[in-house]
């Protein structure tokens, strides 16, 4: 939560002359680059993980959503307590956090001390990202504060381009825990920048922090999250495999999951009421509910939400289709998605360039179909021996759409929205699109890992015996695909039938995206046909700073 979401006024706190400042900007955006790479190099050294670590499928799923999940629950908690305690103090805390964290993930002997590390890491992320925001609004001031939201736009679609390549260098020359030993050496050139380019900044009345909110957002995310990805281990409705924590075990025929999806509910209806309670007596929210009655920002965060859940169509699954599939390394790897960053990269500064002639509604309509279209591309090209250019191209399709898209939906969203109340709109958005993204995770490596084990089985059926080919399922789900290159040598047969039945999940998984995409689509025609804004700090402040989700 930004100061503008307290109604407290941001004052700079350091004079105009000062040229540190713009020093700090670029520390600002490299503090937040941080994050972003992070994230690209992770889904590029996944495979490597998997080889070396021994983990399973339902653990690759949280090792990328476990940080997307906390940094999601967290992002608005810590953005009102930098506001109270000094934005640059909270930024240090955070970027220190990442630092050590990503220390234990470099070190991590196995996967679950690795997904407690990408937790502890989404939660300095979740410091980092919107204190960045907040000391920028208060740093900067008219056309200058729309200078340095570029900036700091441009180093995250700059490290998005980086970030996969860096990773399959790291992996291939070096070794996965470099890809998160990195974090390191830069996370000590920011602490330095900080405290030398950056002055304390803090709102003079922020509001408390929701703490009885946050723990509900944190319960209905987590449960909801936790069943997505675990339905398939321990069952949709029966008991598969016995639930187990300790020494204790779920002791009913029905399975653990509906009962996480009745406490997401739960949670889920007790966050509203209570917010809507402590609206109701002039206190702060986790989210700004009151704006929700605007029509325009209702609907943008919903088609947001669903936009982002669709994104992440292919980040899970394509990776490891490529080099468990294609048998491409991790450098390979990077230099194909390297295009998706391309494309969104292009179309970032496109649509800056004609975002004061068109509706910012029609560009995001017209992002998101190049999404579709793209990823239906991609689709349709998928296959054991298909060609890295036809990949490449579904991929510039993909991220021109989503550079259009995410470019100017945070202003399509803020469109309707009082000025002084544009900081809670901003946060709330941004937790709309990374709850989606979380979901995205969950959801479509659902989709994934189910339809690998189904098709794997059903192609397997009648030439292997029955013991033999639920082993077979077994050992490609739960290592990711990452067995299928030692089943080549063992038995040829069962590893073409593995590389088929992976290859039809991952098209089934982006063909759900599309699906999302289609339906996120959809929802934007509730937003009107929008109108050409005036080039004010407003809309300059909101719609310039992307959501770190794209």
């Amino acid at each position: 939560m930004s100061a503008e979401q307290s109604g407290a006024p941001v004052r700079p706190e350091q004079p105009t002359s000062d040229r540190r400042r713009w020093l700090g900007l670029v520390v600002i955006s490299v503090a937040v680059a941080l994050i972003i790479v992070d994230s690209t190099i992770v889904n590029v050294a996944i495979p490597s993980i998997i080889d070396d670590l021994g983990i399973t499928s339902t653990q690759v799923q949280w090792v990328q959503e476990s940080y997307t999940l906390v940094f999601a629950a967290l992002l608005l908690v810590f953005g009102t307590l930098a506001d109270r305690f000094g934005r640059r103090r909270m930024l240090l805390i955070g970027v220190s956090i990442f630092a050590l964290s990503s220390i234990a993930a470099a070190l991590a002997p196995t996967g679950d001390f690795l997904i407690g590390s990408r937790v502890i890491q989404g939660v300095g992320g979740a410091m980092i990202l919107p204190t960045t925001l907040s000391i920028i609004n208060a740093t900067f001031r008219g056309r200058e504060r729309g200078i340095a939201f570029a900036v700091w736009g441009s180093t995250i679609g700059g490290m998005a381009a980086v970030g996969p390549l860096l990773g399959g260098w790291l992996t291939t020359d070096f070794s996965w825990r470099w890809a998160f030993g990195i974090n390191v050496p830069l996370g000590i050139i920011i602490v330095v920048g900080l405290l030398f380019a950056v002055r304390e900044s803090r709102a003079a009345n922020a509001a408390r922090v929701d703490g009885v909110g946050a723990v509900f957002s944190v319960v209905m995310s987590a449960s909801l999250v936790f069943g997505l990805i675990e339905g398939r281990t321990y069952g949709w409705w029966l008991v598969d495999k016995p639930f187990t924590i300790g020494g204790w075990t779920w002791p009913f025929a029905v399975s653990v999951i509906p009962f996480a999806f009745a406490v997401a509910a739960l949670g889920v209806v007790a966050f509203v009421a209570w917010g809507l309670h402590r609206q109701r007596q002039g206190r702060s929210t986790m989210l700004a509910f009151s704006l929700f009655r605007i029509a325009s920002f209702r609907n943008g965060n919903i088609a947001a939400m669903i936009v982002s859940l669709g994104e992440f169509g292919i980040i899970l699954s394509l990776p490891l289709w490529l080099q468990n599939v294609l048998g491409y390394d991790a450098l390979q790897t990077g230099f194909v998605l390297l295009a998706l960053a391309i494309g969104s990269f292009v179309a970032s500064g496109a649509a800056a360039g004609f975002g004061n002639r068109i509706a910012p509604v029609w560009i995001v309509r017209a992002g998101i179909l190049f999404e579709i279209i793209g990823l239906v591309a991609i689709a349709l090209v998928i296959s054991t021996d298909a060609p890295w250019w036809q990949l490449v191209i579904g991929l510039l399709v993909y991220g021109f759409g989503v550079g259009l898209a995410t470019a100017q939906l945070t202003g399509v969203v803020l469109a309707d929205v009082p000025v002084e109340q544009s900081g809670a709109a901003s946060g709330t958005q941004s937790t709309a699109r990374q709850f989606g993204s979380a979901l995205g995770i969950a959801v479509l490596g659902t989709v994934l890992f189910t339809s690998l084990g189904g098709g794997l089985d059903s192609r397997l059926e009648g030439s292997v015996p029955d013991a033999t080919r639920a082993k077979v399922v077994d050992l490609v789900v739960d290592s990711a695909g990452t067995a299928i290159p030692a089943l080549e040598k063992q038995s040829p047969a069962a590893a073409t039938a593995a590389s088929e039945a992976f290859s039809d999940a991952t098209r089934y998984a982006a063909f759900s995206a599309a699906g999302f995409l289609t339906l996120g689509l959809l929802t934007t025609l509730s937003l009107g046909p929008g109108r050409v804004r005036e080039d004010d700090d407003a809309v300059t402040d909101a719609a310039a700073a992307p959501p770190v989700a794209a």
